[in-house]
């Protein structure tokens, strides 16, 4: 069995968030993570950045709210942070100024899109958003630049500097090469895409990489319906530590691709679920609600308008 080094969330984090303590929905948060970590990928393409640095981003990101709500930190501010501190980590480090100026750009845009959401999709609307760039010795370049460092300070503190990333796609290759799925192109592209889409939920601060593999994997077998033997496990009985029988789940040997990764068969269907709720369709409103909860400030003023 493969050693997980990776430190992961604890059941009573997973339970109930410092932002669920806060009285933030989970339906609203999960929005807002996803949402704070595609600003931290748009960022990384603009920035030209390195995927690995982009993604230990998103995963920094991710375990962040797992030790702190989003009453007291935006997404913006943790998410321009996390890209910068990952930046550091993976040895390809980018100017401080180009983080900001980048993110007062996405920042610009989302509000460009806040206020025109109704004539279409976030991609389309911005088709025609201008950026204005701020002055070079602007009080907004000095606040962003102060809002960075201490959103690094943060990251760094609340994760006890414990900012250890281990990324998925090694052990996807692998994967791949044992199913004989390394030659089927478009099979690995496929299950490539479900990794990177998974950095916009919490899975990489809940599961260990072999789970999230194998659920990306699952969802290219199904989605091409490729010939793998996936028979679930058969309902049986198994013996407790005490001596005593209880029901229980018992695969059999060698029906089920997933069991030569040490895989949960429950646990990659719930990753599976996870990623799939990101490609729910949504209404105008649902898309645009995130971009009016960027930061600190508009999050307080939300739950304040929503007290019951």
């Amino acid at each position: 069995m493969e050693i997980n080094f990776t430190p992961l969330a604890t059941i009573s984090q997973i339970k109930e968030t410092p932002s669920r303590k806060d009285g933030i929905p989970a339906d609203l948060e999960d929005d807002l993570r996803a949402y704070g970590a595609k600003m931290i990928q748009q960022a990384g393409v603009l920035l030209k950045q390195k995927q690995v640095a982009m993604s230990t981003a998103q995963v920094l990101f991710q375990r962040f709210w797992y030790t702190s709500s989003l009453e007291k930190y935006g997404i913006a501010e943790i998410g321009m942070g996390a890209l910068y501190l990952a930046s550091k980590l993976e040895e390809c480090p980018v100017r401080m100024r180009d983080v900001i100026n980048i993110y007062d750009l996405l920042l610009q845009r989302a509000k460009y899109y806040r206020a025109n959401y109704k004539e279409g999709s976030e991609s389309d609307v911005t088709r025609n958003f201008q950026y204005e760039p701020m002055s070079y010795f602007s009080q907004t370049y000095y606040d962003l630049k102060d809002t960075l460092i201490v959103a690094e300070m943060q990251l760094l503190k609340r994760l006890a500097f414990d900012v250890h990333v281990t990324l998925p796609y090694g052990t996807l290759v692998n994967y791949m090469r044992v199913l004989n799925l390394l030659e089927d192109t478009n099979a690995c592209q496929m299950a490539w895409g479900y990794l990177n889409d998974a950095l916009q939920t919490p899975v990489y601060a809940v599961y260990p990489v072999p789970v999230i593999v194998c659920a990306a994997i699952l969802l290219v077998i199904r989605h091409s319906q490729l010939p793998l033997p996936s028979e679930p496990p058969k309902a049986g009985t198994a013996i407790t530590d005490n001596g005593n029988t209880e029901a229980a789940a018992l695969p059999t040997p060698f029906s089920s691709w997933w069991l030569l990764f040490d895989a949960s068969y429950e646990d990659m269907w719930l990753v599976a679920g996870i990623i799939m709720r990101l490609y729910r369709p949504r209404t105008p409103e649902e898309s645009v609600r995130p971009t009016r909860l960027l930061t600190k400030k508009e999050v307080r003023k939300w739950l304040d308008e929503h007290k019951e």
